[in-house]
């Protein structure tokens, strides 16, 4: 059995024999909390309770671009598992929570048992590829508003709310476009009664019909960071896309 104290999908998943390895210590991540950084070394897992933190690229211009998403399914730094040694992307904190925090010696120590933490550790690795996969069929394929309602159900997800903060800059930042062209496209949203945004805060107050309106890459994601815990491959239950193929 799973042990039930935790949020996080690994660690609810573990034994307590398990977690009680990892010496796992409390941390809050406030907005724009740094876990990762470009050519940083990486100390530390951080596996989220509550809240949301996006990796992105930088490029040479100083923008940037999400490439994947953390949320209470997974644990940042996960790469350091398989030999990295200093980050290649930026991590930081988008959505405040609390989570916890893990030694990265004390965490390679408890990969290399061979057990339960290995396993969904590697699992996850799959769901980020799955993520990375998809957002970019989305980012060439789809229609801005639909990517931009895709992206918004993942926020509300990790937060666990229908309401949270963010700027129209960060979010043209996160879909890869400019602020005018994400204005537009949330526009269409609150045209349609989805979403009603102002001051940078945003409601989301038709899940389902938002949900209607976003391309398939939300429910492709949405159901593999759902279930991935409990398969060990990618060929679960789960609707075919070029990115189970």
């Amino acid at each position: 059995m799973g042990n039930r104290v935790f949020r996080n999908s690994i660690l609810s998943t573990l034994d307590r024999e398990a977690v009680a390895r990892l010496c796992l210590r409390p941390v809050a991540f406030e907005i724009e909390h740094e876990l990762e950084f470009p050519g940083h070394s990486i100390e530390h897992l951080f596996f989220v309770e509550e809240g949301m933190a996006s990796m992105t690229t930088t490029f040479q211009d100083g923008s940037q671009v999400e490439v994947g998403m953390f949320g209470y399914e997974g644990v940042v730094g996960v790469s350091a598992l398989m030999g990295t040694k200093r980050s290649l992307n930026r991590v930081y904190t988008q959505i405040p929570g609390h989570g916890y925090s893990c030694a990265i010696e004390v965490a390679r120590r408890e990969f290399r048992r061979g057990g339960e933490f290995q396993s969904l550790t590697l699992r996850y690795v799959q769901t980020q590829l799955l993520q990375a996969v998809q957002s970019a069929g989305c980012n060439a394929k789809h229609d801005i508003d639909r990517r931009l309602a895709r992206w918004l159900l993942l926020c509300a997800d990790r937060a666990h709310s229908n309401d949270f903060a963010l700027s129209q800059e960060f979010i043209a930042d996160m879909l890869g476009c400019t602020r005018p062209t994400v204005s537009t496209a949330a526009g269409l949203l609150k045209e349609s009664s989805l979403i009603r945004y102002s001051r940078g805060v945003i409601h989301i107050l038709d899940t389902a019909g938002l949900e209607a309106r976003a391309c398939e890459c939300y429910r492709v994601i949405k159901d593999h960071l759902d279930n991935y815990t409990e398969f060990d491959s990618g060929t679960g239950e789960q609707p075919l896309s070029p990115a189970n193929l």
